[in-house]
């Protein structure tokens, strides 16, 4: 006989058997005991949680000939031709691959012809995002007013792209995602089925791989068992095979990023690149952990939100008390960013080492978080030195640098208001950032007799610069460089030829032998 996926093999067969969509079942339950059904469905929710399983319970039930509380008794005729796929009354069709127009009308002609055995005759549309709109508007006049012996099932992932009108016409059932613990006992039952010996921690690894979805869980199971055939299938082997981390590692890896130790850092990704492990899965993985201590920080009773074994809480809750939520929520972030950056990264590696370091030397960053995470270091450094018992000079007593002696500096005449125009560049780079770029754009211009107007085409530089600190120190930078004594005044000229022909050297030059200025002996 042929293997059958695990996954295939114990796909349920009666609502019972159903894991995680409780509240589902029993509203549908309730509608067959009480003769309820009605004549359009939709089932929404991630993959793996039981749609199409629930669609192929749900049609045998309301065709057997002898229900069981509202279960299939998969027994009888009908429930035997239904599970075997030779019923004529069940269709399962897969939008995905049959989203015509043609498509749809085959089934719309189906529709008028009674059910051969059994009650209803059911459509089932997997994937039913997929039909063209076209096609919907074909079934749309069906699916509003079918024959009473017709039910239309459908389910997608994406329940936002079906048109509103399809949706107003049927009952919409939203499935959660499987929790972790419903996903693992179910994976200890089947491991007992069929005789494989596995640690429960191994299980509840598996089971928080899976995100929700049984599936998923059933396929990574059967990865590990065939790999590991015949062994005991512990929680270390899960982690090799799966290619992920164990929650000491992260702990390592985030304490070091916090004490910015780049060279342990790329030590640790090093030996995890060795030991086969994948980077980007790291990557998700770690930002999980950093989001559960998160949690963890900020108090009361998480553990269910976590989903997160007993000994793996007590780890988060020792872990959370060394970091504040501003280093986590900045580190969450770093790592947000670059799992979007690894889909097109042609060097995944380098790129995580990158950000990695980014996150050990916050100095290097300009954003909020950084600048916060740089006075963080600061504060703990002080902290440090009054423990040692190191002098801290506070504002008050910290002693005031020596101000230079004043130099006596003549003041500026025609030819020297020449030489400032024509070294302006030299000037510009030699004034401190940020100033320097908002003199980039900026021109000289002479303003009478010993002042220079800087002449601006840009309103932000010239609202920086207009400021009696910044004129001052361009004042006393140009006194340093041109060895003349000069008023400095700022002007904004929003006219473009204006300003040209303002800032033009002949122009200039014209002014310039225009002005007398004299000297006091």
């Amino acid at each position: 006989m042929a293997y059958t996926a695990m996954y295939r093999k114990f796909r349920p067969d009666t609502f019972s058997e159903v894991k995680g969509q409780d509240d589902i079942v029993r509203t549908l339950k309730n509608q067959i005991l009480s003769e309820r059904v009605g004549h359009a469905y939709l089932f929404c929710g991630t993959r793996g949680t039981g749609k199409t399983s629930v669609a192929k319970i749900f049609a045998r039930a309301i065709n057997c000939l002898n229900p069981k509380d509202g279960n299939p008794c998969n027994e009888c005729a009908v429930c035997k031709n239904i599970l075997s796929g030779s019923s004529m009354n069940v269709a399962e069709i897969d939008a995905a691959s049959n989203n015509s127009v043609d498509n749809i009308r085959e089934i719309v002609d189906e529709v008028r012809y009674s059910p051969t055995e059994g009650k209803y005759r059911v459509y089932i549309i997997d994937e039913v995002h997929m039909l063209s709109q076209g096609a919907f508007n074909a079934l749309l006049k069906t699916l509003e007013e079918p024959p009473s012996y017709v039910v239309f099932i459908l389910a997608t992932t994406e329940a936002h792209k079906i048109p509103i009108t399809i949706l107003s016409r049927c009952q919409r059932y939203d499935f959660k995602r499987i929790r972790m613990e419903t996903i693992a006992d179910r994976l200890m039952d089947l491991c007992g089925r069929e005789g494989i010996t596995a640690e429960e921690k191994a299980m509840t690894y598996l089971a928080k791989a899976a995100d929700g979805s049984m599936r998923d869980a059933l396929s990574l199971l059967e990865r590990c068992v065939a790999f590991y055939y015949g062994q005991e299938l512990t929680y270390d082997k899960v982690l090799g095979i799966l290619g992920t981390v164990d929650m000491e590692v992260f702990a390592k890896m985030l304490r070091y990023v916090r004490d910015g130790n780049v060279s342990a850092c790329m030590k640790l990704l090093d030996e995890l690149v060795i030991a086969g492990r994948e980077l980007s899965r790291f990557v998700v993985d770690f930002t999980w952990y950093m989001r559960n201590l998160l949690l963890t920080a900020g108090g009361g009773d998480v553990q269910d939100i976590l989903e997160v074994s007993g000994e793996q809480m007590e780890i988060l809750k020792q872990e959370a008390q060394v970091f504040t939520e501003a280093e986590l929520m900045r580190f969450i972030g770093i790592c947000c960013e670059l799992t979007n950056k690894i889909r097109y990264a042609t060097q995944k590696r380098i790129l995580i080492e990158m950000e990695f370091m980014r996150m050990c030397r916050p100095e290097s960053d300009t954003d909020n978080d950084a600048v916060l995470a740089r006075i963080r270091k600061l504060e703990e450094t002080t902290e440090t030195l009054k423990r040692e018992g190191v002098a801290i000079p506070s504002a008050e007593t910290a002693a005031e640098p020596e101000e230079e002696a004043p130099v006596e500096v003549p003041v500026a005449l025609p030819e020297d208001l020449k030489r400032i125009a024509q070294d302006w560049k030299g000037i510009v780079e030699s004034f401190p950032m940020p100033g320097r770029l908002s003199l980039l754009s900026a021109k000289p211009c002479p303003a009478g007799e010993n002042r220079l107007r800087i002449l601006f085409a840009n309103k932000t530089d010239h609202c920086y610069m207009d400021r009696d600190a910044r004129k001052e120190e361009l004042r006393k930078l140009i006194a340093k460089m041109v060895g003349v004594n000069i008023e400095v005044e700022m002007a904004y000229e929003s006219n473009a030829e204006a300003f040209r022909k303002e800032a033009d050297i002949t122009v200039l030059n014209e002014r310039l032998n225009g002005f007398t200025i004299t000297q006091e002996d």
